[in-house]
């Protein structure tokens, strides 16, 4: 049920972080090597990522599987960014293959990003969703990721940090609903996601740190999250803490 990337450090092109290695988030679109729940990504894609002369992230979505387009290929050559977010989808059953529900979101400075699924959607969303942040329209999108979100805005806008509040959606969320809330962030500064019913990793490499539903490559350096997990990244720095 989806496959999410999220990438800081040294400035890279968008296509040798999301095209070039062997077992890249392109070629997870279609032939994913850990993905339990679902086997083909191909409902959406969409790639974030944030630019020196732009206070907000940079965002490029699509409905459509990302190998099937061949034009975002081409842009991602000579796009280079040091903080960057992307997912390739796989519909939750029920919802719709629509733009607006293709992932990172975007609110304030923020993009986030959830690989699974919520079980009891209404459950979740009738606790987790109000009051939908001002000029956040990613929290009203028709899919089960958006009440996520929407607490996400909410507790990053009261002032807490990242990595603390995926934490508490995810706890919140797992209170009203069995799902899978694998939940990945960035504000361009630092990367936060945690592992929770799905696979994760970790790795520093060369000044830089990734954190991928799976590895992509067969390189030396993934650290396997634990499942109830948190990880945060900062400036080539990785902790992983429990989920409270």
């Amino acid at each position: 049920m989806c496959r999410h990337l999220a990438y800081l450090g040294p400035p890279v092109t968008l296509y040798d972080l999301l095209y070039t290695p062997p077992h890249s988030l392109h070629t997870q679109s279609y032939a994913p090597r850990e993905q339990v729940h679902g086997s083909v990504n191909a409902d959406g894609f969409g790639v974030g990522w944030y630019a020196p002369e732009r206070a907000e992230p940079v965002r490029y979505r699509r409905a459509m599987p990302i190998w099937a387009d061949t034009s975002f290929a081409d842009v991602a050559r000579v796009v280079r960014s040091s903080c960057v977010v992307a997912a390739v989808r796989d519909a939750t059953v029920g919802f719709p293959v629509d733009e607006s529900c293709a992932q990172p979101f975007r609110g304030d400075g923020w993009l986030f990003s959830h690989n699974g699924a919520i079980a009891d959607y209404e459950a979740v969303a009738d606790a987790l969703a109000t009051p939908v942040p001002n000029g956040v329209l990613d929290a009203r999108s028709p899919v089960d990721s958006a009440p996520l979100f929407a607490l996400a805005v909410r507790l990053w806008r009261d002032g807490a940090e990242l990595g603390a509040a995926l934490a508490r959606v995810t706890v919140a969320a797992a209170a009203r609903s069995p799902g899978r809330y694998n939940l990945l962030a960035c504000d361009g500064t630092a990367l936060a996601a945690t592992a929770c019913g799905d696979t994760l990793y970790a790795r520093r490499r060369h000044g830089a740190v990734t954190i991928a539903s799976e590895p992509v490559d067969d390189a030396p350096g993934w650290m396997r999250v634990p499942d109830g997990s948190l990880v945060t990244a900062k400036a080539g720095d990785i902790t992983i803490t429990p989920i409270h």
